[in-house]
């Protein structure tokens, strides 16, 4: 693919801005024989989807055709890097392709059985296997791994954690060793703590943090992604 070029008014200030592009690298330097794509308008940047499950659907898993419409929606409303939390669909091969966007992906939820939304996640049966599944996963994925923290409990009918403190120590520090980060589905607040003091790297939704969490949160550079 040949460079690019764009041309048109910048933000915050609305000056007149020039850019070449070439295999991704955006640059102020003119790069001869680029293709001129926008001359005129308001050049932005993309966006960032910060919590997307490319290939999922209502019912579960959808076929990769109903996956690719899935990213295109994300690209026609302007968000071309996608940080996926987590889908049964394997979308490696879009990578190939320039006219979606880039996706940095999580591989496969890790659950225990009944604690996640069926056809979901990979059921670990047994909690002491979470260490070996994480680093299968961060393997697989591009620097992220994808816990269930909490769900529904059938035995307490209430949101309850699904792992112990130290199998969550040695799960993120399976993932940490292949050089991958974790997050983790949280909605209430029981979880929170383990997760935490375990050194995850982040909570999505968190539903349930109270002020406490917050600053054991700050405590460990954990961060947080409310979709």
């Amino acid at each position: 693919m040949s460079a690019l070029h764009v041309r048109g008014r910048g933000l915050p200030g609305g000056e007149e801005v020039q850019w070449w592009i070439d295999r991704g690298v955006l640059s102020a330097e003119p790069i001869a024989n680029a293709d001129t794509v926008f001359d005129g308008g308001w050049i932005i940047p993309g966006l960032v989807d910060a919590h997307c499950h490319v290939g999922l659907g209502p019912g579960g898993a959808v076929d990769i055709d109903e996956a690719v419409s899935q990213a295109e929606i994300e690209r026609d409303a302007g968000a071309l890097l996608l940080r996926d939390a987590g889908s049964p669909v394997d979308t490696r091969g879009f990578d190939d392709r320039e006219d979606l966007p880039r996706i940095i992906r999580a591989g496969r939820h890790l659950a225990r059985p009944k604690r996640y939304s069926p056809g979901l996640p990979i059921d670990i049966e047994d909690e002491s296997q979470l260490p070996a599944a994480v680093a299968e996963q961060a393997r697989w994925g591009d620097g992220w791994v994808k816990l269930v923290g909490d769900w529904i409990d059938r035995g307490i009918g209430d949101l309850a954690p699904l792992w112990s403190d130290e199998i969550l120590t040695a799960a993120i520090d399976a993932a940490h060793a292949e050089g991958a980060r974790v997050t983790a589905h949280v909605f209430g607040e029981e979880a929170l703590p383990g997760l935490i003091n375990a050194g995850i790297d982040c909570i999505e939704h968190g539903t349930g943090i109270t002020d406490s969490t917050i600053e054991l949160m700050l405590e460990h550079g954990t961060a947080l992604v409310r979709p």
